[in-house]
């Protein structure tokens, strides 16, 4: 549900000024696509009913765009459509704006616009380690569609940080924002080097890793805490990384004669978990 109160708040500080979208406003959120420019202006986008409502749960945003019919069925009193996209010195709150879905749709990033598309300041989430509990590693995920998915998996098995390798795409990328479905307001994301982070940890606490040279998983037995580390799609885990994981996995495959090379890193990520959670 849309947390209807905070909408209200925001609504209340504007007015009923009438602004169409310019060029300059359009070319900002467009530019929110690039990393360089998420990190530059601190913000990322957010589209649909379902994303946009679980960030508004955990994070204010910095401007919110939707259409009329979205607005009237999400309880919202008051509009402005005075839109404010470049960070401006003393703006006070976000700014909640109606569109036409002409407007929306040269501002969204998906082929069929959601009727509501949001900008959010990317959370700084500190470098915070919980050894009693289960956290992902991943190493060199390059696809925005299985980062998002992953997410999503960590927030569907109560995981509530990802470590990722500095060459991970980027968690703010609109792409992979969709695809969390909103779980990215639930999941703690920190960039770090995971060769530096596993060396943090005492040498006996256990690093698991999916490997092809891996003990059977439905047979191996399985902590409660620990750090799962998940491999790069073409690549797998990087080597410098497979010399630190000190509990060697493997999904078995259930076909006798050819079958696929390995699994999705995503659907890997899902089959780990569960087991994981299933003991």
């Amino acid at each position: 549900m849309m947390n209807y109160e905070l909408f209200s708040i925001f609504a209340q500080k504007f007015s009923n000024k009438t602004v169409a979208i310019s060029k300059n406003q359009i070319k900002f959120i467009r530019q929110l696509e690039q990393k360089k420019f998420r990190r530059r202006e601190g913000l990322f986008v957010a589209e649909g009913t379902k994303v946009v409502g679980d960030l508004l749960a955990h994070y204010q945003p910095h401007s919110l765009f939707a259409t009329p019919d979205w607005l009237a069925s999400n309880s919202v009193p008051e509009l402005s459509r005075s839109v404010v996209p470049e960070p401006v010195e003393g703006q006070d709150g976000p700014i909640v704006t109606e569109v036409s879905p002409e407007e929306l749709s040269r501002i969204s990033f998906q082929q069929h616009p959601q009727q509501v598309l949001a900008l959010f300041p990317i959370p700084s989430h500190p470098f915070t380690f919980s050894p009693l509990h289960l956290s992902l590693a991943l190493d060199g995920i390059q696809d925005p569609g299985n980062l998002g998915t992953i997410i999503r998996i960590a927030d569907w098995f109560g995981i509530q940080t990802i470590f990722c390798s500095e060459d991970t795409v980027d968690a703010w990328n609109p792409k992979v924002v969709q695809a969390t479905m909103g779980s990215i307001a639930r999941v703690n994301i920190i960039y770090t080097s995971l060769v530096e982070l596993i060396d943090t940890l005492p040498d006996d606490y256990p690093v698991y890793g999916t490997l092809l040279d891996g003990d059977n998983i439905y047979t191996q037995p399985l902590t409660p805490h620990g750090l799962i580390v998940m491999g790069n799609e073409g690549n797998g885990i990087s080597p410098e990384i497979r010399q630190k994981v000190n509990h060697r996995l493997l999904i078995p495959s259930y076909r006798t004669d050819d079958t696929a090379e390995s699994l999705n890193v995503a659907i890997a990520t899902a089959i780990t978990c569960a087991e994981f959670r299933r003991r």
